[in-house]
């Protein structure tokens, strides 16, 4: 739509009824004047050129990515503990009795292997050779009994259940590290298993959902009645929809980084990391439907959470009734959880640290700098507080 509207725009243009946004004043300036001093025939000739040479790069790199030979191979870890869909893996080497335990939380939205991707980008196995015994919760695809599962459900059932298996094989509290909708998860288990955790680490949690709104969330009011009316049919909120709906927050992304791809040399290792990246993003599980309507509505429109609304097991979440040296990573340049709305989860905290790595939402655990910037950090702080 961007291009086939630029070759609509060419009038507006020459006659400066473009309404351009005020830091694109000056090259807008630029163009009018370049374009008047051609005759209009060849502006259309180039923009057309130039429209379809970015659309053929962008449909190359979807065919590269469709053809690429990477395939994950890396093999799950120990499975310790399993209840229905959900399992908890151990990283560290058989045998190991000694580290700090770490149960490690992710999202309920997307697959947990984002936090062990490859050999070179796995959170998890960092951790073990950093000599912690990591723990990870893969919750799996939603079936039988837990499509009927709420946020509640799998906080006092699956996560209680996690931590004591964690509790039963170390004999030592482990710190709990929570990632994207997994750490706001972790605030209401934190604050109900106080006394069986030694630290709470929240990476890039959401809590305030009206702090910088993006459009979409804007936008979700008036989308609600129709998403509803998807889960009552079908039980959930399935995956194709969940990704319409984080493809909303930037809809160039993909347009963007399909024509980078295509000018990659297929056998890099950036081309590598690419795939396996965007292989993830495409693996996406569905919203069991209670969980999807107490997400959409009761987080994102009520904004339950930083209202004091959410109510797990009957009790009120509140973060300041968690006592437990707690470390909150708010990556700056995050398109998916607005930085605000994971710092008012920090400011909630008492004496939580913080720390602002300038990365994104996914980098900060999969790219090429997490190491350095999340990391490295994450297991100095787990190493120093206790």
């Amino acid at each position: 739509m961007t291009l086939l509207t630029s070759r609509g725009a060419l009038p507006l243009l020459r006659k400066g009824s473009l309404d351009w946004r005020p830091e694109l004043a000056a090259k807008a300036a630029s163009l009018r004047q370049s374009a008047e001093a051609l005759d209009e025939r060849q502006v259309e000739q180039a923009l057309d050129a130039a429209a379809a040479r970015r659309w053929s790069d962008f449909l190359k790199g979807v065919l590269a990515y469709r053809r690429h030979g990477y395939r994950r191979t890396l093999p799950d870890a120990c499975t310790v503990w399993q209840e229905g869909a959900t399992r908890l893996l151990a990283y560290a080497p058989k045998g190991r009795r000694t580290g700090r335990p770490v149960l490690v939380v992710p999202s309920l939205i997307n697959r947990a292997y984002i936090l062990d991707l490859t050999e070179e980008r796995s959170f998890l196995r960092d951790l073990a050779a950093r000599g912690f015994r990591p723990y990870l919760v893969d919750w799996g695809q939603p079936s039988g009994a837990e499509r009927g599962f709420t946020l509640g459900d799998y906080i006092t059932g699956r996560l209680d259940a996690a931590l004591n298996a964690v509790l039963t094989e170390t004999g030592t509290r482990p710190a709990l590290v929570g990632y994207c909708m997994g750490g706001t998860m972790s605030v209401a288990l934190a604050q109900r298993r106080q006394a069986d955790l030694s630290g709470l680490v929240l990476l890039t949690a959401p809590w305030d959902f009206q702090a910088d709104p993006t459009p979409m969330i804007a936008a979700l009011p008036g989308m609600l009645p129709g998403l509803m009316g998807v889960i009552a049919a079908l039980g959930e909120l399935p995956t194709d929809i969940i990704q319409s709906l984080f493809l909303g927050l930037d809809p160039h992304l993909g347009y963007r980084k399909f024509r980078a791809f295509a000018g990659l040399d297929p056998d890099s290792a950036k081309a590598h990391a690419f795939v396996a990246l965007e292989d993830w993003l495409n693996d996406g599980v569905a919203l069991a439907g209670p969980v999807a309507r107490e997400c959409l509505e009761g987080w994102y429109i009520n904004n339950d959470p930083a209202r004091g609304n959410w109510r797990v097991a009957g009790e009120a979440v509140d973060p300041i009734a968690i006592r437990l040296p707690s470390l909150a990573m708010v990556p700056a340049d995050d398109r998916i959880v607005p930085p605000a709305s994971a710092l008012a989860l920090a400011t909630a905290l008492p004496g939580c640290t913080v720390l602002r790595p300038p990365l994104g939402h996914i980098g900060m655990m999969a790219g090429g700098s997490a190491i350095e910037k999340v990391w490295s950090p994450l297991a100095d702080w787990l190493k120093n507080h206790r």
